[in-house]
């Protein structure tokens, strides 16, 4: 996930160079793991004038396992232990180092406005993990939160982002 970080920043960063772009009207937005790219991408370049990101994914992977639901998105964290720490000893240590691919670390590093959308009821990328990275953030954040929704569609939500985005 390091290399697709920096690849989505470098990616940013050559559009931005584009003659027929303005590198003053850029955003970011994307939803579940593109959420996550969005977060990484607007705190990695700080040109970047808007992130909308929704239900963003890879955020505070030890709440995930505290919660129990290192299921779906986050299973690969129980097929990891079963494979290779099946006593956990190590546990610590790998929680440090998937420290250096959550999104919640990058989060104060965002110059961006934030649009943020939320669903209460997802299983897939808990509220609390998301809220991690929304708490972290130094900017001001618009948050939607849909309390009825999990990892879903959640309606309005696409005209709420191209009405936050038109107005770059």
């Amino acid at each position: 996930m390091r290399q697709v970080f920096l690849d989505t920043a470098h990616l940013a960063s050559i559009v931005m160079n584009f003659e027929e772009v303005d590198p003053d009207r850029v955003a970011a937005t994307g939803w579940s793991q593109g959420g996550a790219l969005a977060i990484a991408c607007a705190a990695l370049v700080p040109r970047i004038k808007k992130a909308a990101p929704v239900f963003p994914f890879l955020s505070d992977y030890k709440r995930v396992w505290e919660m129990d639901l290192a299921k779906d998105a986050y299973a690969e964290l129980h097929t990891y232990f079963r494979l290779f720490d099946s006593q956990h000893k190590r546990e610590d240590e790998v929680f440090t180092n998937l420290g250096y691919i959550d999104i919640q670390h990058l989060a104060p590093w965002i110059k961006a406005e934030v649009l943020i959308g939320v669903g209460l009821m997802d299983n897939i990328c808990p509220p609390s993990t998301q809220f991690t990275v929304i708490n972290k953030m130094t900017v001001p954040v618009q948050l939607e939160v849909y309390p009825d929704f999990g990892h879903e569609d959640l309606p309005g939500m696409h005209d709420k982002i191209f009405q936050f985005l038109k107005t770059l």
